[in-house]
């Protein structure tokens, strides 16, 4: 799945913050503190996991307009079978 140039901000940007999570998990796993290890790997992941599944109520919007514009330039491209020159 290609990602738009928005979107590759946004992993960019979640990335940032959960980098520095799961290296905390790391060293506390390494460390012997594995439960809460665990679960800062498992908070890391789900801050990157998650907003690209969940849909917000502001993907609502721009995913039906993404729907009807790809219907509408997929369905009319302007081309009916015809040349143009009334013979069939």
């Amino acid at each position: 799945m290609a990602l738009g140039i928005l979107e590759q901000v946004g992993l960019a940007a979640t990335l940032i913050f959960a980098l520095p999570v799961a290296v905390y998990g790391i060293q506390t796993i390494i460390d012997g503190g594995t439960v809460f290890g665990a679960l800062a790997l498992a908070i890391a992941v789900l801050m990157v996991v998650l907003p690209r599944r969940l849909t917000s109520p502001d993907d609502v919007p721009a995913k039906a307009a993404e729907t009807a514009v790809g219907a509408v330039v997929n369905g009319s491209d302007g081309t009916d079978g015809s040349d143009g020159d009334g013979e069939t």
